[in-house]
């Protein structure tokens, strides 16, 4: 189901309107996620977010990659309650585990709804994966049809000059992460390396503008300050915001075409010829992604 060159230019094109948007995260792994989380919901004139799916992760906060699934699921409920959304046919789980083989999908509620959702919308699909990709890697193996229906946006990975490809995200399941490198999908890549790590606060800007705003203000800045016992000099990256930033205005996120690559077993990057194009993040303007957020907040706690 490869596009041809001129239909994956247009899916990789900046978008310029509302698109229809999945969010697959590991909402637990962290307190990014919710952060991204609360952004999404709060964007309707720019993001018509049509479901949430957990994806697994596996860390201090999980005993297994199942584990943290479902309390990646656990934690979107929460944030939902606190933002008074509805929750209803609307968050479903993801896999259990990792991705076996390049292969072989893990079936699962979220993979069902990715290639549902991707079926039924009229325009492309933007799955965003904030997470180990598994759910998104396992849908398009089960349902190689959505490809041309369906643009990825991923945070993961280090930037494609990087000397290793290797962060939490990617290095969960390279395995699914090569079978997107390698599906045909299109996709926009958002690394943390110089890009998404840019997105950094602190309690101190936290306290001013997010507590307070609400039940979700005082839920985020709750998750932000119990992350870390040392306070003094610290800043904590809100990672996970940049892609769903992206969506809302490019220009916030400068990004280019260029050739994908291949992601090597041993999670590096090569560059093989004849690849084709994929749109990749080169910077975050961090001041007005924020801006962004706190005044949306704001807003939504009136």
């Amino acid at each position: 189901m490869i596009l041809s060159e001129t239909d994956l230019r247009d899916r990789l094109a900046e978008p310029t309107g509302k698109v229809n948007m999945v969010l697959d995260t590991d909402t637990f792994n962290e307190i990014d996620d919710q952060f991204a989380l609360t952004l999404a919901v709060l964007s309707p004139d720019k993001i018509n977010l049509r479901a949430v799916t957990a994806a697994p992760f596996l860390n201090a906060r999980s005993s297994d990659a199942g584990d943290g699934m479902l309390k990646s699921y656990d934690e979107i409920l929460r944030v939902l309650e606190r933002l008074n959304a509805s929750k209803d046919d609307f968050v479903f789980k993801g896999s259990d585990s990792f991705l076996p083989n390049r292969t072989t999908p893990i079936e699962s509620e979220a993979a069902e709804t990715i290639i549902e959702l991707a079926h039924k919308s009229a325009t492309p699909l933007y799955v965003t994966a904030i997470g180990a990709i598994t759910n998104v890697a396992s849908a398009i193996l089960l349902d190689p049809t959505i490809i041309p229906k369906i643009v990825v946006v991923w945070l993961g990975g280090q930037p494609f000059y990087w000397n290793t490809a290797r962060e939490f995200n990617l290095q969960q399941d390279i395995v699914a992460g090569q079978v997107i490198f390698d599906s045909g999908v299109p996709l926009i890549m958002v690394p943390c390396k110089n890009v998404a790590e840019q997105l950094r606060t602190t309690v101190w800007e936290l306290e001013k503008y997010v507590k307070g705003r609400g039940a979700v203000g005082d839920f985020l800045f709750e998750r932000f300050c119990g992350y870390s016992k040392n306070h003094f000099g610290w800043t904590k990256e809100i990672w996970d915001m940049a892609p769903i930033a992206w969506l809302i205005n490019p220009e916030w996120v400068p990004s280019i075409l260029t050739p994908t690559p291949v992601l090597t077993d041993d999670a590096k990057w090569a560059v093989v010829p004849g690849r084709q194009l994929c749109r990749v993040a080169m910077d975050v303007h961090r001041d007005s992604v924020f801006r962004d957020f706190f005044t949306k907040l704001d807003h939504f706690s009136r």
